[in-house]
């Protein structure tokens, strides 16, 4: 009964976002006919549009087409020097707050960065990063890695015996990609593509500091200066529809178009002798594609720490505002993170005792805030609690709110698989038992799921305390937290400041992940 309060819940706060942008977009006023009207002849409404969708598009493929070679390269060299380390390198960007990932990309390829400068030693120049180019970097820097860890998987399961048959029929590196690794990632691609996709065209804070002005605008950056700027939430009504159809439509046709998932083979072995594992050339492409991924990744991080010790560190460290807005972030973390382990546990409970197709839709329903990105919701919200939304404790409450739905999809998938597994194993037994509720959850269900929520809450945290979408369309002054002021300093060009203040985030989100998977993932026996 309690799950399925949970899910009620969490059912209820995505209708209460949606509900009110759906209802003033068909009311049919004369205040939302006229922006309509405004919108379908809006040519730069128009260009912000099909920019949405370019953008998006193009930082997809660009992820994908990285991605591919790199994670071949990894599959393929099972065992090296400093391998784990790559792989765990690959987590570091899902864990950054995307303002921090942001000034990590300056300081190393803005003006006074260190590729700049070099390039200018040499008699060149770099382009600028504020515009189309520095979107698709920095969405390529955050969601190449996502892709490679997506991938890998399905490459290393591919059973020995496939490997120990190509072998024996003498395959070239072109068979064994277009026999054996193209139809393991032609299953994945779609699906992964779907998700960069909705990412990239919800990318709200990396277009919102990148974009560098009108001609590199989104949709939801549109929809914020319609509704902070402009407070016209009939504008803000009719983008936030176009949005959510955007990343519904391409998102389910991306979907119809995943061929079913069905395994190479029932193999006993994994990852066996790979006939281009030992050729030279094999060898260099690895060699090359793995040097040039530990360089796109870890330059920029390299760069943000450099950057933030050689700032005024003593000058911010002593602000009073610094400590006030870390404060706010880590109250915001702690009541943000376990509420969304508490949805996503509510919503996989509550949903094991349904039909497939109806465990399916409400599993489905949990990770809708991936095509609907926070500023929808939060523009949804922003017109329900309109008469409220001023008043500091209403603001807390849906930023609260705003960071717990947006961590909520992350918390599934990393709680679905071990909720899936303790089913698989307790269901009968806890029948024959009569366990069931509380009684079941606290002696079987619990022991199982453990490590998984402690995984899920360590990484609620960290989004949580980063998440910029939620306080900037809620946040005032008094409660600003860390990503808030972060944007401030950006905005007002201090960015020597700002080097210390995201480089003062990124150690304290880092803090937090570790210390809760340190702290509560530890084995306590008596």
């Amino acid at each position: 009964m309690l799950a399925l309060v949970c899910a009620t819940l969490v059912l209820a706060a995505l209708i209460a976002g949606i509900g009110p942008v759906l209802i003033l977009g068909m009311a049919g006023g004369r205040g939302f006919a006229e922006s309509l009207a405004t919108v379908l002849h809006d040519a730069y409404l128009h260009r912000v549009f099909l920019f949405t969708l370019g953008q998006a598009a193009l930082s997809t493929l660009l992820s994908l087409l990285g991605a591919v070679p790199v994670a071949r390269s990894l599959a393929r060299r099972p065992a090296f020097p400093g391998r784990g380390l790559i792989v765990q390198m690959l987590g570091v960007p899902l864990l950054l707050p995307a303002l921090v990932g942001v000034l990590a990309l300056v300081a190393l390829y803005g003006r006074t960065g260190w590729v700049a400068s070099a390039v200018a030693t040499l008699g060149g120049e770099m382009p600028p990063i504020y515009g189309v180019g520095g979107i698709l970097l920095a969405h390529v820097f955050f969601n190449l890695p996502l892709a490679v860890r997506i991938l890998l998987r399905p490459l290393e399961a591919v059973p020995g015996e496939s490997w120990r048959l190509a072998a024996q029929l003498g395959f070239s590196p072109g068979q064994v990609f277009r026999w054996i690794d193209w139809p393991v990632l032609r299953r994945s691609l779609p699906s992964v593509a779907t998700l960069i996709f909705l990412l990239c065209s919800g990318s709200f804070t990396i277009v919102l500091a990148l974009g560098g002005g009108p001609r590199a605008t989104t949709l939801e950056v549109a929809l914020y200066e319609a509704l902070r700027l402009d407070f016209d939430p009939s504008r803000a009504a009719i983008l936030a529809l176009l949005q959510t159809l955007l990343c519904i439509g391409i998102g389910g046709l991306l979907v119809r178009l995943t061929p079913p998932a069905v395994p190479l083979s029932l193999g006993l072995g994994r990852n066996g002798a790979r006939p281009d594992r030992h050729l030279w050339r094999t060898r260099i492409l690895d060699s090359l594609w793995l040097g040039g991924a530990v360089l796109f990744i870890g330059g920029p991080l390299l760069g943000l720490i450099h950057g933030g010790l050689r700032g005024p560190i003593l000058a911010v460290l002593w602000e009073a505002d610094l400590w006030t807005a870390a404060l706010n972030s880590l109250r915001l973390t702690a009541l943000a993170a376990p509420l969304a382990v508490l949805g996503a546990l509510g919503l996989l409970l509550g949903a094991r005792r349904l039909p497939t197709r109806l465990r399916r839709l409400v599993a489905g329903l949990g990770t809708l805030p991936l095509a609907l990105p926070p500023i929808v919701i939060g523009t949804g919200w922003f017109i329900l609690f309109r008469p409220l939304v001023l008043a500091p404790w209403v603001a807390v409450a849906l930023t609260i709110a705003l960071a717990t739905l947006m961590a909520l999809p992350y918390t599934l998938r990393a709680l679905a698989p071990a909720v899936t597994e303790a089913a698989a194993r307790h269901d009968r037994l806890c029948a024959a038992l009569g366990l069931r509720g509380w009684q079941r959850f606290h002696l079987v269900d619990f022991p199982v799921l453990r490590r998984a929520l402690v995984t899920a809450l360590a990484l609620a945290a960290a989004l949580s305390l980063g998440d910029f979408g939620a306080v900037a369309l809620f946040g005032a002054s008094d409660t600003a937290a860390l990503p808030l002021l972060l944007f401030s300093r950006m905005g007002s060009y201090r960015f020597d400041e700002a080097a210390v203040i995201a480089l003062f985030l990124l150690l304290l989100g880092f803090v937090v992940f570790w210390g809760i998977e340190k702290g509560l993932g530890r084995d306590r026996r008596a």
